[in-house]
């Protein structure tokens, strides 16, 4: 997160974002009640119980709203910045 960011919807906001952590929970429920009848660890999880494999965090934009991986507000930045050179 040392980078620029510029949101790539509304393409105003520069200096207002939320990161929001992404902390996967891993529970086995009852199928019947949906009551958690288990809570696990990654290194518990069985074959049939995929790991999560998504970002750790995304970003917001604090003006419009939009969530999206990091990856697309730095990028955004940096070709705006291109534009203007």
């Amino acid at each position: 997160m040392t980078m620029p960011y510029l949101c790539p919807t509304c393409k105003s906001n520069r200096m207002r974002f939320t990161v929001i952590e992404q902390t996967p929970r891993y529970m086995r429920l009852d199928p019947q009640s949906g009551e958690v009848v288990a809570e696990l660890s990654a290194d518990q999880l069985d074959m049939f119980h995929k790991p999560y494999k998504g970002d750790a965090y995304m970003i917001q934009c604090g003006v419009c709203g939009t969530t999206e991986p990091e990856e697309r507000f730095v990028k955004m930045a940096q070709h705006m910045q291109n534009q203007r050179t």
